[in-house]
Formats: C-alpha cells, structure tokens, sequence
C-alpha cells in the first residue's frame, strides 16, 4: 500500500535521497494482458527465462513501477519479469463498482496473467504480492497452489490492515464523496509532507506519484479499501497448500507491523527476511538487498521443487 503512515524517521533507506526510485532504468517494455474485467498493463522484460518467470503485484494505490529498481538485474540473472498494474491502477482501467475489487476478483484477474506466463515459458513461475497485493495473491494461489513454484508476501500480512494506515483508509470514502480523486491526492500530500524521506523524494518521481494516484479508479480505491479492511485470515489455508512461501519486509513496515509478519512467517512455517534500511517498500527503498533475498529464495524452491 502506497499511503503515508507514521514512518520510523530513524531507519535510513538504502538508497540515496536523489534515487529516482519507481523511474529506475530497465529494458522492460509495456505489455497488455486480457484480465476479467478489462486490459491489464504490464511491464514485461522478456528474454528466455534461462531460471524462471516472475510475477509481480502491487499494493494499494500502487503500481507496476514499484518494482522497477528489480527488474534490470532480475533479468540479467536469468529471471523473466513480468510486474502488473491491477485493475483500477494506474494504466489498467477499471469497472465503477467497488464490488468488482474484491480479494477473490482481483484474484482471479491474477491468474489470467499467470495463465499466459505459463503457456509461453512453462516452470517455474514465482509469484509475489507486495502489500494488499499481497493479500490479492493469496487469493490466486489459494485458488490454483499447483501453478506456482514459490510464493513471496513482500510486506503484507496475515489479515486485515489495523493501525494507522486503517485509520487513513477510514477517511477515505467521506474524502471521495466530498472531492474525489483529487482531494484525496491533495489530502495526502499534505500528510505525505510532514515526513522528510518524503521531501527528499526528486522531483520527477514526486510527479509520477502524482501522475499515478490521480489516474487510479475512484470504485477501485472504495473497493480495494474495503477489501483490504475486511480481509480474514487465511493463513492456515495457505500453509496447506505446501507451496514454498517468503514473508519479507522492511525492518520499520509500518503497515502490517515487523512482529505481526513473523509470527505470519512462524504459522506458516515460512522462510522470513527483514530487510534492513526499508519501511514498506523494500524494492524502492532498498533494491539490493531486496533482490539478494529474493534470488536466494527463488533459487531453493525451485530446486526443491
């Protein structure tokens, strides 16, 4: 999830304040799947996918970009990466009802992508959701455990979202009625602005925030808001599954909080990694670390598998 909450001011991210972030540089080239409610646009790196195929998921007001610091290296070592706006999001258009964003269609929007990905390169295919993408692709490998290699949940949760964030998303539907979109962007860069990782984010990449919340789906953040305050646990489901699961984070997420993660990790008798100098963004915050942990695990479930 891509909203302001209380960050430690004390962490220092891993990348420098000038770092263009979700504007990182890669070879990646847009790509459209057919979801169930309309087009979902992706970024796709290609190539023959020498050790796999990746999917990847955003959060809440997120975006495919949010991975973009991954995508250069994943594929040099041999990954073909494919990251996905969901409906609603960003560059994917979205229905307007907020009924239509629910975990089990968001899902099932997953699946679609995930089917084309193994039709054209086969196993493995390594899913991961960051944040209420998390929870969506949950959903997905609930629904179909035996299309997967691996699952990671990158800063996600077990349940619904508690908290401060909660707390946020409860203003939102009195916001959408009173301005909608814009307001809520007005109102959050307020709040965005009292926090100075947020004001040493470039220009450019303060833009493309911009760009980005003002072009997502006024049903899709009704929708998705209540999905992800609403969401049960579905843990012990997703441990029965025995596909090979990573719950990773950043070691101040002030989301679902680092403490609520690992006892996730320990219920699921998963590998778990904290990952150091991030918040809630490990991929933006610090990519290098985050794809270290992420080529280690990729690398033991498919051996395993």
């Amino acid at each position: 999830m891509v909203l302001p909450g209380g960050p430690d001011y004390t962490v220092p991210l891993a990348i420098a304040p000038d770092d263009l972030r979700q504007l990182a540089d890669h070879d990646a080239e847009h790509r459209t799947f057919s979801g169930r409610a309309g087009p979902l646009i992706g970024l796709d790196t290609g190539g023959e996918a020498v050790r796999g195929t990746v999917l990847m998921v955003a959060g809440y007001t997120g975006s495919k970009e949010d991975f973009a610091p991954l995508l250069a290296p994943l594929a040099e070592a041999g990954y073909r990466v494919v990251a996905i706006d969901q409906r609603g999001q960003y560059e994917s258009p979205g229905p307007d009802d907020p009924a239509a964003y629910s975990v089990t269609e968001l899902g099932a929007d997953v699946l679609e992508v995930a089917r084309v990905l193994r039709e054209e390169t086969g196993d493995p295919l390594h899913l991961l959701g960051h944040s209420f993408g998390g929870l969506v692709t949950r959903a997905s490998v609930l629904a179909e455990p035996g299309w997967f290699t691996s699952f990671t949940l990158l800063g996600s949760g077990p349940a619904h979202l508690t908290g401060r964030r909660a707390d946020l998303l409860d203003h939102l539907g009195p916001l959408l009625d009173a301005g909608g979109v814009h307001l809520v962007h007005e109102t959050l860069e307020q709040v965005a602005m009292t926090d100075p990782k947020a004001q040493a984010v470039p220009a450019p990449t303060r833009e493309f925030y911009t760009r980005r919340f003002l072009a997502n789906s006024e049903a899709g953040l009704r929708g998705m808001a209540e999905a992800m305050l609403t969401e049960p646990d579905r843990v012990a489901e997703l441990a029965a599954t025995g596909v090979p699961v990573l719950v990773a984070h950043g070691e101040a997420d002030d989301a679902w909080l680092p403490h609520v993660q690992a006892d996730m990790a320990e219920r699921l008798g998963a590998r778990h990694e904290v990952i150091n100098n991030s918040i809630h963004s490990p991929a933006v915050e610090n990519p290098s670390r985050t794809l270290e942990v992420l080529l280690d695990f990729w690398a033991g479930a498919s051996a395993r598998s």
